[in-house]
């Protein structure tokens, strides 16, 4: 397995001599800067690329091999295959990887809101600080900050009591920061940042577009751009739901194995593939991650290794140190390392270790939310020790 790390170019806080000194030495980037929607140019690609694999004398190469993201534009989550431009507009920056020679593209399919958090900096009990989703706080922002139409028939009576006890008690400030969090688009994130009258207009356009219609809008999507991934020798990795439920009344489909063997089954094109996110799939307390693995292996090339802890109430949950959690780390590598070994050497996995704490000097620096160097760091090295541990017993 290829071991990666995602970097979001020149700007972000951690540098590429930063990344060769963690041991990664594949690259997971996007170009963040170009608008959701418009065309990436071959161009556009090489520069990135050649930033990234120019390699200074005496230093360790680095290689851009997986594209995360190419976003999806709206136009196609709510209309389908309808959304025509839209569509050629992403087979071109597809083609502009293609030429540029890297064989992995990271997609998501998550309407309005991407990976959705309520806390960036929650205190763990080392000192070292998580991301955190907490279901009252997210409630209290849906019911009584967007007072979006219709959510009160999404939680109960209790629900709505608890929330609005939070929802007092938060300062101006704090009402402040959380919608700033949950409608300003996470780092990464592949769709836009929005007002609050915005965020109610964006999800008024998805009335009437349920699980089956959204789930039809990806599979023609996917019929539309796969035979161009196919024919270029990219793989099309499709990420979970973040966190794997409904958000604000909106379908989700990427959430289970049900839903992977749906989409798998309508188009099966074998570069129609999966990023195996522990962390968003781990939510669930119903997905069996190391089954999902095995049932999906020769779909997954590219992993995001992370884990995460359900609290008491089963819906809030805190991203947990790699080996900790809900996740069994050891058995979800001994199913990818069982698949990889299968694989030639140029289409090995890539994975990535997501998400770590802010921990020692990063909580002094300047950080990008979810991706600070040292804790991520840490991940890397825990995963690559089990990975040392597995590659010592005989397959």
């Amino acid at each position: 397995m290829r071991q990666g790390w995602r970097w979001f170019g020149p700007e972000a806080p951690v540098t590429l001599d930063d990344v060769r000194q963690t041991g990664a030495t594949t690259i997971v980037s996007s170009l963040h800067q170009v608008p959701i929607g418009r065309a990436w140019t071959e161009r556009e690609v090489a520069n990135r690329k050649s930033m990234i694999e120019a390699t200074p004398a005496g230093r360790s190469s680095l290689t851009w091999s997986v594209v995360e993201s190419i976003p999806i534009p709206d136009a196609v989550k709510r209309t389908g295959g309808r959304a025509k431009t839209e569509i050629e507009a992403w087979i071109a920056s597809l083609e502009a990887v293609a030429a540029c020679d890297i064989p992995i593209v990271c997609y998501n399919f998550m309407p309005v809101v991407d990976w959705t958090r309520t806390d960036l900096d929650y205190e763990t009990p080392t000192g070292a600080t998580a991301m955190r989703f907490d279901q009252e706080r997210f409630a209290a922002f849906d019911l009584f900050v967007l007072q979006r139409q219709g959510a009160g028939d999404d939680y109960s009576r209790d629900d709505q009591d608890r929330a609005r006890r939070v929802y007092e008690a938060m300062s101006d400030e704090e009402i402040a920061e959380i919608t700033r969090i949950i409608t300003s688009a996470l780092p990464g994130s592949t769709t836009e940042p929005l007002t609050i009258p915005g965020f109610r207009d964006k999800l008024d356009s998805y009335a009437g577009i349920d699980a089956a219609k959204l789930r039809q809008n990806l599979i023609e999507f996917l019929q539309a751009v796969t035979p161009a991934a196919e024919a270029r020798g990219v793989k099309l990795t499709l990420h979970p739901d973040d966190p794997p439920r409904s958000l604000f009344g909106l379908p989700r489909i990427a959430s289970s194995a049900s839903d992977y063997a749906a989409l798998f089954d309508a188009v099966r094109s074998p570069a129609n593939g999966m990023c195996y996110c522990t962390g968003s799939l781990g939510v669930r307390a119903d997905n069996d991650l190391p089954a999902i693995a095995r049932r999906f292996a020769s779909r997954i090339h590219f992993a995001h290794l992370r884990a995460t802890k359900r609290e008491g109430d089963g819906r809030s949950f805190h991203e947990s140190a790699h080996l900790e959690g809900d996740v069994d780390m050891v058995a979800v590598l001994k199913e990818l390392v069982v698949e990889d070994r299968k694989r030639q050497v140029k289409d090995q996995i890539v994975f990535r270790s997501d998400h770590g704490h802010r921990m020692l000097d990063d909580l002094t620096k300047t950080v990008t939310p979810g991706y600070p160097a040292i804790g991520r760091m840490r991940g890397l090295a825990e995963l690559r020790g089990i990975l040392h541990a597995l590659d010592a017993i005989p397959s």
